[in-house]
């Protein structure tokens, strides 16, 4: 089933155009880009263009940065025993990576625990704060998780173990009864972003650390330089899905610089396994190469392996691992199909329904989420896959641009154990006989929420152009717009009256198209686009992002298909 979109150009402003074309001396059409973005003073402009490390914000800005610093450096000298607690998910692994690496820098020993999905569920559970205690642990510091487990903390407490949270998911009405919280969303924090990952946070301890430890002269072997723990953090950053501005711009753009020349065992392997050529990490690597294999040793086997494959010195201890997590993204793949194809043919081509929840005894839960999102991309609904057990049903949820999922779990919360997250995705949980009592409920809310226009995926585009204005200087000035991701998207161009000369499939599930628009000829690409062959013929619309296609020693413009049709497209008011 085609989900038809509602294409919308910006509109052109040329007086703007003209100003920043000449401020920061750029073509006018790399001008508009930047005016798409808001950007539409030239300090400002001339800023995101050039992201530097000096503009990061004072860690202690942040609510109960103080307080964290205070008991982890008295952990420090009393030679307490220190935990540090992650999330299964690319974000809480190099999160908990970069705190266990930055302590053993300075010299500080720490135990790491990152639970498994399967068996202990999100966040911290009472058996895992059992084991740590038993083993000495005084010190609990979380990563990535923690703002909500108010139950688990107290539990902590009365062991005589203190409880650091570091996390950036939504805080409930209540906070937990933590020693200190590390979370740029809680009430009264002052810290101007609000949009770090989990990762983000914990590198914004990390430098507050660093601060206090030089005030207090504890460094025996020398300042550690934080540079170099950049490349987890925009691995962590990019994989979690925030918006890459402001602060998360400056940590991802340094950060693939890090990435790219970084000599750490298990990414150097990792990089090999995945097969990226030194010198081409960009956000799109990390979003599809190397986080899903990351991300695989949480959802379908330990995430310890790729905790392991984060930390490790030893080549080919990384090399092993980096082959299992490849393994594991494989079959994680395969699983991920299965389900999603029999979610297809459970659903078929029309229901009524504004939103979709499945459940089944015989899903793996660790792939739920990416199966709920290839449902919203292809039904433009809000999607719940619940994988259910003996007991209780454990699943994720994707919303659409129109509709918070978390605000949809929020209205449906008497029939739910537990839920978090965020507007665009989140987690949940419950019992197996209130499924379809949750499932009723959960739909007629959406059925009353959202409206027929709400469910018309808009894409938006950032100009109409002639193919003939496309050239090799407009990408190099596009490519410093990078790194892409949520809030700073790809830059999408539009060609009207565009004669597609042939397409061809290619990899099964990919479109080759070669193409001419007016006097100018190009091939281009179109990744998942194979049902719409054969495409022949004038008059077609096509929405594209151009990059340079290096083959053979040559250069050429290639284009990057993202939608093709004759449909309306209407300007932005």
């Amino acid at each position: 089933m085609e989900t038809k979109k509602r294409w919308k150009v910006s509109p052109a402003d040329k007086a703007l155009q003209e100003v920043l074309s000449r401020g920061l001396d750029i073509l006018p059409l790399t001008a508009q880009l930047l005016i798409n973005r808001g950007l539409v003073d030239c300090d400002r402009a001339f800023n995101f263009l050039r992201p530097d490390l000096k503009d990061l914000h004072d860690p202690f800005l942040m609510k109960g940065m103080d307080k964290a610093v205070s008991r982890i450096l008295k952990a420090i000298e009393a030679r307490e025993g220190i935990a540090v607690y992650g999330d299964y998910d690319v974000d809480g692994t190099t999160s908990a990576a970069l705190l266990h690496l930055f302590f053993k820098e300075i010299g500080v020993d720490t135990t790491c625990y990152i639970p498994d999905r399967i068996s202990e569920g999100y966040g911290l559970n009472a058996g895992a704060i059992k084991k740590l205690h038993r083993s000495g642990t005084r010190v609990i510091i979380t990563t990535d998780c923690g703002i909500t487990n108010n139950e688990e903390i107290a539990f902590a407490n009365s062991l005589g173990v203190d409880v650091i949270v570091t996390d950036h998911h939504e805080p409930g009405e209540k906070l937990p009864p933590a020693c200190a919280i590390v979370n740029p969303k809680q009430k009264g924090c002052t810290f101007p972003f609000k949009g770090l990952a989990g990762v983000g946070v914990a590198f914004k301890l990390v430098m507050a650390l660093r601060a206090g430890l030089r005030k207090a002269g504890g460094f025996v072997s020398g300042e550690p330089n934080l540079r170099k723990y950049l490349d987890l953090v925009s691995i962590g950053t990019v994989s979690d899905m925030v918006p890459l501005i402001d602060e998360n711009r400056i940590l991802v753009s340094f950060g693939i610089k890090e990435l790219e020349r970084s000599a750490r065992a298990g990414l150097k392997a990792l990089k090999d396994v995945a097969g990226i050529r030194p010198g081409r990490i960009d956000a799109y690597n990390i979003a599809f190469q190397l986080a899903p294999r990351i991300n695989a040793a949480g959802r379908v086997a330990q995430a310890e392996a790729a905790f392991k494959l984060l930390v490790t010195e030893n080549s080919r201890e990384a090399a092993a691992l980096a082959r299992e997590l490849d393994g594991e993204n494989t079959a994680r793949q395969k699983i991920e199909m299965e389900i999603f194809n029999e979610a297809v043919a459970i659903l078929g081509e029309d229901f009524d329904d504004k939103g979709i929840v499945l459940f089944s005894e015989g899903w793996h839960p660790g792939v739920l989420g990416i199966v709920a999102s290839r449902l919203v991309e292809r039904y433009a609904k809000p999607a719940v896959m619940i994988a259910v057990d003996s007991e209780q049903g454990r699943g994720s949820a994707r919303g659409i641009k129109s509709f918070s999922i978390l605000e949809g779990l929020e209205a449906c919360k008497e029939h739910l154990e537990r839920f978090g997250g965020h507007k665009a995705a989140a987690g949940l949980t419950v019992r197996k006989d209130r499924l379809e009592d949750f499932r009723d409920m959960f739909l007629r809310h959406l059925n009353d929420s959202i409206t027929d226009d709400d469910l018309i995926p808009e894409m938006e585009l950032d100009a109409a152009v002639n193919l003939e204005n496309v050239d090799f200087r407009l990408i190099s000035e596009i490519e410093t717009l990078s790194p892409f991701g949520m809030q700073n998207r790809e830059p999408l161009f539009c060609l009207a009256d565009t004669h597609i000369i042939r397409t061809e499939v290619v990899g099964g599930r990919h479109l080759k198209f070669r193409l001419r628009h007016k006097d100018r000829a190009a091939g281009g690409i179109g990744f998942g686009l194979a049902s719409l062959h054969p495409v022949e013929g004038e008059g077609y619309r096509v929405a594209f992002s151009p990059y340079v296609d290096e083959w053979g020693g040559s250069k050429s413009l290639g284009l990057r298909i993202k939608d093709v049709g004759g449909r309306e497209v209407k300007l932005l008011t």
